[in-house]
C-alpha cells in the first residue's frame, strides 16, 4: 500500500508533527477519523473517546475483501482529518478511494512495526505438511466436485488482492498492542491538547488486552494435543494459531474473493478424515455453504460462527474487538473439547 500520506509510522515522528500541527488540531472540535473497517473503528473509539468522531467504511458483518466504495464513503474520506487503515494490502480499494476523494489528511497504517506472517512461505504447503498418504477417494468428494468448474482459473484469483504477507494481524492480541500504539500516537500528535487523555485510554485498553490474552491462553492450553487443528472458511487465523499453538486450515486463501479449488477442497477433506478433525467453523463474513458441504462429507460438526474481519452488530456476540476475540476463542475451545 502506498504510504505517501502516512501520518505516522512510529512514535518518533511525534515531534515533527507537534511543531507543524495543522489548524484543525488547534481547535477544541473532535478529530474526524475514518476507519477502514469495524475492528479499527472500535480501537479508535476506545482510545479517542469523546475527543474523536469515528466513521467506518466497512461496518459490522461487512466484508472488506469485496467492499465497493460508495459516494458516501468518498465524502466521509474527503472530510476526514485522519484515515486509519490496516495496511499489508488488506484494503486493496483504499488508495483509489483516497485519490477519488482528494483526501488530504493523515493516513495511519495500524500494522506498521509488526512482524507479519509471510503468506507465500506459510500457506501453500500447509496441507502437504499435515497430509497422510497419497491415495485418492474413487468416488471423489461431492463438495470438491462442485468446484471443479473453478479449477482452471482458480490460480488467477488466488489472493490477487493481497501481497506477500498475511494482513489479518489483528487476530493476535500481542500485535493488537502495536495497532493501539500506532493509533494512540497518531491521535496524540494530531491533537496534542488531549494527548494525556489518549495515553490514559491506551493504558487502560492495553491492560484489558493483556488480561484477555492470559484468559485465552488458559483456554487454549486446555485443548487436547490431538484436537488442535481448526478448519475455517478462509485463511484468516494464522496469527491466532501462531500465538496459541493451533493449526488453522481453510479451503479458501487469504481473501474471501479467492476461489476454493477442487484440489484444495479434496486435500482438506482427506486430511480431515485422516486426522479425525471433527469440527469446522463458519464465519460471519462468508457464505457457509462450502463449509457445510465439507462437514457433510467428513461427518464433522459445525462448531460455531467465528468473527474474522468484522465485528457483529451491537446486539450480537462480538460488538467490540475484545468481545470478538473472547467469543472466537471460547467458541473454538468449547468445540474442540477444552
Amino acid at each position: 500500500m502506498t504510504h505517501r500520506r502516512t501520518l505516522l509510522k512510529t512514535a518518533t515522528a511525534s515531534l515533527a508533527w507537534m511543531v507543524a500541527a495543522p489548524a484543525w488540531a488547534q481547535t477544541d472540535s473532535p478529530t474526524r477519523v475514518v476507519a477502514s473497517f469495524s475492528i479499527l473503528s472500535d480501537m479508535v473509539a476506545r482510545i479517542g473517546g469523546e475527543h474523536v468522531t469515528v466513521s467506518t467504511l466497512v461496518g459490522p458483518n461487512g466484508d472488506a475483501h469485496v467492499y465497493q466504495p460508495t459516494p458516501a464513503a468518498a465524502r466521509d474520506v474527503s472530510q476526514a482529518d485522519i484515515l486509519v487503515v490496516n495496511g499489508l494490502e488488506f484494503e486493496g480499494w483504499l488508495d483509489r478511494l483516497a485519490e477519488a476523494a482528494a483526501f488530504s489528511g493523515g493516513m495511519v497504517v495500524a500494522t506498521d512495526g509488526i512482524d507479519p506472517i509471510a503468506y507465500d512461505d506459510d500457506h501453500d504447503d500447509r496441507h502437504e505438511d499435515h497430509a497422510h498418504g497419497e491415495d485418492k477417494h474413487d468416488d471423489h468428494d461431492h463438495a470438491a466436485a462442485e468446484h471443479e468448474d473453478h479449477d482452471d482459473h482458480a490460480g488467477d484469483h488466488h489472493d490477487h488482492d493481497h501481497g506477500a504477507f498475511d494482513p489479518h494481524a489483528w487476530q493476535s492480541l500481542t500485535l493488537a498492542v502495536t495497532y493501539v500504539d500506532n493509533i494512540t500516537a497518531a491521535l496524540a500528535n494530531a491533537d496534542p491538547s488531549h494527548a494525556a487523555s489518549f495515553y490514559e485510554n491506551r493504558a487502560a485498553y492495553v491492560a484489558e488486552i493483556d488480561a484477555l490474552r492470559a484468559e485465552i491462553a488458559d483456554m487454549m492450553s486446555a485443548i487436547p494435543p490431538d484436537r488442535r487443528t481448526v478448519v475455517t472458511s478462509h485463511d484468516a487465523f494464522q496469527y491466532l494459531g501462531r500465538e496459541y499453538g493451533l493449526t488453522f486450515l481453510a479451503p479458501q486463501g487469504l481473501s474471501t474473493e479467492s476461489e476454493a479449488s477442487a484440489q484444495n477442497v479434496t486435500k482438506l477433506i482427506e486430511q480431515m478424515r485422516a486426522e479425525n478433525i471433527s469440527a469446522v467453523f463458519v464465519e460471519n463474513i462468508t457464505d457457509p455453504r462450502l463449509l457445510e458441504q465439507i462437514a457433510t462429507e467428513t461427518g464433522a460438526t459445525i462448531g460455531g460462527t467465528l468473527y474474522t474481519g468484522a465485528l457483529s452488530d451491537a446486539d450480537g456476540p462480538a460488538p467490540t474487538y475484545l468481545d470478538m476475540m473472547r467469543h472466537n476463542a471460547t467458541t473454538i475451545a468449547m468445540a474442540l473439547g477444552s
